[in-house]
């Protein structure tokens, strides 16, 4: 069975040479960028496997649906730039046979800078990133979104290799972009998040984090990881809740 990898795109060039490379063994890779300014668009170009497409940028979802619909192939295996097929995986999938499945689930094996984290609920963080894009497609929200697959679901061997955030400074970096469109999604379903919502949410997300998942097992990163994950919580909410009051302005643009 033919596999088409799908890859979304803005500012990548860090990322994306090692991603499309632990891609080849795909029969096309379709790359989908949203106004990049550096050199990820020449990198994607030099690839002979890769159809690149410029896009602006209109969600996470749809824009990951787009990439599935521009392939040529059925069976669709979407990563980020920042991750990688690692080996066993990609022997995983060269010999699956997909016929009574619509999709696959993959463990995600997630870094936080350069630090494999193994406890805070960062493994085996199970995604479904293999599946058959006529019985499955991607939610449309603006972030965090997932697929859902009409039919039975299997689970691959190997882990897909995710380097998240390079430290403290990186996760701060992207931490306002992310916060805002959750809140948006909250706002546009009709919640008002409390005091109680500010207050005690960011303290179930350190307590979930750093005992109930084990994040103390891991040391000072489990503490940082589990603190950080707690001000995310905390910012959508506030911010959430100033979009209900009309002091928050909602965010558009390409960015990612």
């Amino acid at each position: 069975m033919k596999i088409s990898a799908t890859v979304i795109t803005l500012n990548e060039e860090r990322n994306i040479g090692a991603c499309l490379k632990s891609l080849d063994f795909t029969d096309e890779i379709v790359v989908v960028d949203s106004g990049s300014t550096d050199l990820t668009k020449e990198i994607c170009l030099a690839h002979p496997r890769v159809s690149f497409h410029e896009k602006q940028w209109e969600g996470f979802g749809r824009q990951k649906n787009l990439a599935a619909d521009l392939a040529v192939n059925d069976w669709i295996l979407n990563i980020d730039a920042d991750e990688r097929v690692s080996s066993e995986l990609r022997r995983a999938i060269s010999s699956l046979d997909m016929a009574a499945f619509a999709g696959f689930k993959v463990a995600r094996e997630n870094y936080f800078g350069g630090r494999r984290i193994k406890h805070c609920g960062w493994y085996p963080d199970y995604n479904l990133r293999l599946y058959n894009k006529n019985k499955g497609r991607f939610s449309e929200r603006m972030v965090h979104e997932s697929v859902s697959c009409q039919g039975p679901v299997g689970t691959l061997a190997g882990n897909l290799v995710h380097h998240s955030y390079e430290g403290i400074s990186d996760f701060i970096g992207r931490i306002n972009r992310y916060t805002s469109l959750s809140a948006v999604e909250i706002a546009d379903a009709g919640k008002n998040p409390g005091i109680g919502s500010m207050l005690f949410r960011p303290l179930y997300t350190f307590c979930r984090m750093y005992f109930l998942k084990g994040g103390f097992l891991e040391g000072y990163a489990g503490l940082v990881l589990s603190l950080l994950f707690a001000q995310y919580t905390f910012l959508k909410y506030a911010k959430a809740r100033e979009l209900a009051k009309g002091i928050f302005q909602r965010i558009s643009g390409s960015c990612q």
